[in-house]
């Protein structure tokens, strides 16, 4: 998909089709007035006889419009002028890009973002605008021996906006293209089944973003996690014939001297529950538990694409966690990396258990914050929903960037307590630590086991169960929270 941007009145504009908005009460926007003087009043005579109205995704499209340079005017409805906010500008950029995709055109102008929101700004605009254009083009069928009947003819949008500030806009568009490239990755492989997307296969895909971006890559491989010490992870990795793999993959755009963001997710590319098995129903959604490690790598590569200036290091633990009979039991100890053992009361609570030596690993980088990202518990898709991504963090301020970073991308994520309080749930009376804490509280306890192995550093966690997959009719992939963590770099830039 290519993008343009543009500050071209209405009537001059040239496209296959123009995108204009509709107030309720058929009140016309700027753009939409600018047309309709031009058009001699066609527009308004339209409008009066009440087939559009104005409401927030309603859309009327419109042939052979006089004196219109355009072939087509699809008007979109923006709902009341006074409460332009950006929800309603989503239904109605989502609505009007479904109307276009279903067209047989190469190419159109967009004038909804010419329109001031009461909430958002311009770039917030423009890039949701990318975003929503790459996610109604996505294929998930990829696999399919045909594929589905979504292609379309649209290639060209060009944006247009009441500003003279083209460059900023522009950045504005470069960089959400890069996180929609970054998120279609996630979502690939996300959406690949565990007899594809195993630990060597993402080990694989690592090497290939190294190969095709400034990327350094490395791959521990069984022997080097047996050398470290990681317990934790060996134990997950034990029930399948799957090696697991330890993946490191480094964007260095900073100083030699500057100290690295490191960014852990959590790869577990088929999630059975081990002999804690889970029930059979939507246990082939567990090949998504692979999200965070699929949002790094897509981080990554927005970072390299972007060649921000920072060093960016994206670690993965990758495993299957599989029932065999050497599979760990409940009740086993395993001493992990930090030197902490673990009673594995249930070994369905198992991304913890790689992401623990993972978050040891990382200490070796002396980096200047940790963010680790996991599908990690049902309890808080029940606290959160699809919505927002459960947040954690010690520090006041770092949880503070992350949420806007979250906000300013539409990938937003809740703070959630990580108090002492909690601690006591985890208590084992045959090990240091048990890795399951009950029912009550379970994703701040999973939240509270892996801050043990983080007290050298400024540390995140953010478990993004609800957010990194749909279920249901349109089940697959979201690509979150790629445009989270991309907004989060970039904001370190700024800061910079």
């Amino acid at each position: 998909m290519e993008f343009s941007i543009k500050n071209t009145l209405a009537d001059k504009q040239r496209a296959a089709c123009t995108v204009i908005g509709v107030f309720e009460s058929a009140q016309l926007s700027a753009s939409g007035q600018i047309l309709d003087s031009a058009s001699l009043g066609y527009l308004t005579e339209i409008l009066a006889t009440g087939d559009m109205t104005g409401k927030a995704g309603s859309t009327l499209l419109l042939h052979n419009v006089p004196l219109i340079s355009s072939k087509r005017v699809l008007l979109v409805g923006l709902g009341k002028a006074a409460e332009f906010n950006g929800k309603n500008f989503l239904t109605a950029t989502n609505a009007a890009l479904s109307t276009l995709n279903k067209l047989n055109i190469s190419n159109a102008a967009i004038y909804l973002t010419s329109e001031t929101l009461t909430d958002q700004n311009l770039a917030w605009q423009l890039e949701q605008t990318v975003f929503a254009a790459h996610a109604q083009q996505y294929q998930p069928g990829k696999l399919k021996s045909k594929a589905d009947d979504k292609s379309c003819s649209l290639k060209k949008i060009t944006l247009i906006i009441d500003s003279k500030s083209l460059k900023s806009a522009e950045t504005s568009v470069t960089q959400a293209s890069a996180i929609a490239a970054g998120m279609a990755l996630a979502q690939d492989l996300g959406n690949l089944p565990g007899n594809i997307c195993t630990p060597s296969y993402l080990a694989d895909q690592a090497k290939s973003l190294a190969k095709t971006y400034p990327l350094k890559c490395e791959i521990l491989d069984r022997k080097d996690m047996e050398k470290l010490g990681m317990g934790a992870l060996l134990a997950v990795a034990q029930g399948s014939v799957q090696p697991p793999k330890l993946i490191v993959l480094r964007h260095n755009g900073g100083n030699k001297n500057d100290k690295p963001i490191v960014l852990v997710g959590k790869g577990i590319t088929f999630d059975s529950g081990g002999i804690s098995l889970k029930p059979g129903a939507e246990m082939d959604e567990m090949k998504y538990d692979m999200c965070g490690a699929a949002s790094v790598l897509g981080t990554l590569q927005a970072a390299a694409e972007l060649k921000l200036p920072l060093n960016v290091i994206g670690v993965i633990p990758a495993s299957e966690n599989l029932p065999d009979g050497m599979a760990v039991k409940p009740g086993d100890i395993v001493k992990s990396m930090a030197g902490q053992t673990i009673e594995i009361l249930n070994t369905d609570a198992e991304g913890r258990l790689v992401l623990c030596d993972a978050l040891t690993y990382v200490e070796r980088f002396d980096p200047e914050v940790v963010i680790d990202i996991a599908t990690l518990t049902g309890a808080c898709v029940i606290a959160l929903g699809q919505h927002a991504s459960g947040l954690y963090s010690r520090s006041d301020e770092l949880a503070a960037e992350i949420t806007a970073a979250g906000t300013a991308s539409q990938d937003r994520a809740w703070r959630m307590p990580l108090w002492d309080d909690y601690q006591s749930q985890l208590d084992s009376n045959f090990a240091d630590i048990a890795n399951i804490g009950g029912r009550a509280g379970g994703s701040i306890t999973a939240a509270c086991f892996l801050s043990r192995f983080t007290g050298k550093y400024n540390w995140a966690h953010l478990d993004i169960a609800g957010t990194a997959w749909k279920s249901g009719k349109d089940k697959g992939s979201t690509g979150r929270p790629v445009p989270l963590l991309t907004h989060f770099l970039l904001g370190r830039v700024t800061k910079k």
